[in-house]
């Protein structure tokens, strides 16, 4: 009997690597086809062809096509905030160039391909109220992890006046730099805001 039952078990641990491995690729392929085709043009059909499995592979993971997105997005902005917290050994230490490394660390979160699908589901959100309860939820949850590094990183002490509405102010800020630079390469005009934006953060902190 205890020979069957280890049997049994390395017989399944593969099947849930390969498990494991499907999810991935339909995770990846959801962000992809979101970033490149927008809501519309992003069927369940479209993303398991994309990830190389079949549709009912792909509906086994993921039900809806609403739990398909949502879980794409969120495991993705989940990586890029544990990538933020990898890169805070590299920082400078405590001061000017510290807080504009920061700054510029947070406005990448909102660039890129993730943050181009993270919008598409805002603007499906909009008008598709099962899909906006998901989004809402999704969002409060990476703004509260961003906002809880960027006070981390900063070394600033969120108690004191004015610190808790500047650290909000700059992932307001970072989202929208994100959004200028989706229709043309903003790089330079964001790069003098993330240096500015720095400078009046060292001079609240003094």
């Amino acid at each position: 009997m205890g020979a069957l039952t280890v049997a049994g078990t390395v017989a399944r641990a593969p099947q849930q690597d390969r498990s494991r491995v499907t999810r991935q690729r339909l995770l990846e392929a959801a962000v992809g086809c979101l970033a490149e085709y927008g809501w519309s043009g992003s069927t369940v059909a479209v993303v398991a062809e994309r990830a190389g499995v079949t549709r009912g592979a792909a509906q086994h993971h993921f039900p809806t096509r609403e739990d398909l997105f949502t879980a794409a997005v969120e495991h993705v902005a989940a990586e890029r905030l544990a990538t933020l917290h990898q890169h805070a050994a590299e920082l400078p230490p405590p001061g000017s160039a510290r807080t504009e490394a920061v700054v510029d660390m947070l406005v990448r979160l909102y660039t890129g391909q993730l943050f181009r699908a993270a919008l598409h589901l805002w603007v499906a959100a909009a008008t598709e109220e099962p899909l906006r309860e998901r989004v809402v939820a999704l969002e409060n949850k990476v703004g509260r992890e961003a906002h809880r590094a960027a006070v981390g990183f900063l070394g600033v002490d969120e108690n004191a006046e004015g610190v808790r509405e500047t650290v909000q102010a700059t992932l307001d800020m970072a989202r929208g730099l994100g959004l200028a630079n989706l229709l043309s390469d903003d790089s330079a005009r964001r790069a003098r805001v993330v240096r500015r934006w720095s400078a009046i953060i060292d001079a609240m902190r003094t």
